[in-house]
């Protein structure tokens, strides 16, 4: 994925139209739950294109989401940065983390019409059409929506370092014991095997479950949000 232009991002998209049955059969099970939810949750899902985390904060009737798809293959790792006020979309703001670095920012105001745009790529300010304004506003209720029934069917992130008595050290300095199962186990200890550092881990925590999400070398705790400063 190379681009934000409409071609480049339907694999994206096609990603996340993938996770909408995910979240029909979340949004189910989740009447079953307590209906009280903490402010600031990490989420996330895991498709054949790749794997996709979600940070949000509800406050005050504004709410906030990032969202970072990390492709299991071929492709960069882009973010995507999202706030509504009482439900109207007011920001969008997209980076693409690639050789041409991309960077899109959208403001809308409280009526929800257009007051901002900018593109730029390799730090060439490009312009927005509307139907790739149109294109962004889309996604941004599709991941509203993803992120709606991760939320309600507490579905939760975790992330951290890995260590070789199979313990983690999360990202908020807790240890823990991820309950993974036996092959994903055997992954993280094959990843380890071949790097000098402790891997980092990304696995999800659901009622139904746990589920290995991301390995990597990279320290995932240095870029997730906190939720004072979130």
């Amino acid at each position: 994925m190379n681009s934000f232009n409409e071609g480049a991002v339907t694999p994206l998209l096609s990603v996340w139209r993938g996770a909408l049955a995910l979240a029909g059969v979340l949004l189910l099970s989740a009447c079953s739950h307590d209906s009280s939810l903490p402010p600031f949750t990490g989420s996330g899902y895991a498709d054949n294109q790749g794997a996709v985390r979600i940070w949000r904060k509800d406050s005050g009737g504004e709410v906030h989401l990032l969202s970072a798809f990390s492709p299991w293959h071929s492709g960069d790792t882009s973010t995507a940065e999202y706030r509504w006020q009482d439900d109207t979309l007011s920001l969008i703001e997209l980076n693409i983390y690639s050789k041409t670095p991309e960077h899109v920012r959208v403001r809308f105001d409280d009526h929800g019409e257009l007051s901002f745009m900018q593109r730029e790529v390799s730090g060439q300010k490009q312009q927005l059409s509307s139907d790739q304004i149109a294109l962004y506003k889309y996604r941004a209720e599709q991941i509203r929506q993803t992120s709606d029934a991760l939320r309600q069917g507490r579905v939760v992130l975790r992330q951290g370092r890995w260590h070789v008595d199979g313990t983690v050290t999360t990202c908020e300095g807790q240890t823990v014991k991820p309950e993974l199962e036996t092959w994903a186990i055997q992954h993280i200890q094959r990843r380890q095997q071949k790097s000098s550092v402790e891997v980092s881990v990304s696995w999800l925590e659901a009622p139904e479950g746990s589920q290995l999400l991301l390995v990597a070398n990279e320290n995932f705790c240095t870029w997730q949000p906190m939720e004072k400063s979130f």
